[in-house]
């Protein structure tokens, strides 16, 4: 955990944590950049944002809650690009926005 390669670089699985304990979040990485499931988490302990990535890209399911740990927005990207429905909620888990990318 927390590694880094012969060049210096990030590599593997990684987590951070808060002064107070509490996990910050925690992914991989490979060569340096962001690859595959990131989670990140609120200084209370509650989910933030779910992420994927591809060599440092967005690609895949996105998530991002608020403190509270409702749903603010969820997304799609293909090669670091927007793609498919986005979806934006209020504080009070109305859906206030929806959108479609290609």
């Amino acid at each position: 955990m927390n590694q880094y390669n012969d060049k210096g670089q990030k590599h593997g699985y990684w987590e951070r944590y808060y002064p107070n304990g509490n996990l910050m979040c925690k992914g991989y990485y490979n060569k340096g950049e962001t690859h595959g499931y990131w989670e990140e988490y609120y200084s209370n302990g509650n989910l933030w944002y779910k992420r994927n990535y591809v060599n440092g890209e967005p690609h895949g399911y996105w998530e991002r809650r608020y403190s509270n740990g409702n749903l603010w927005y969820k997304r799609n990207y293909v090669n670091g690009e927007p793609h498919g429905y986005w979806e934006i909620y209020n504080d009070d888990i109305k859906l206030a926005i929806k959108s479609f990318y290609l």
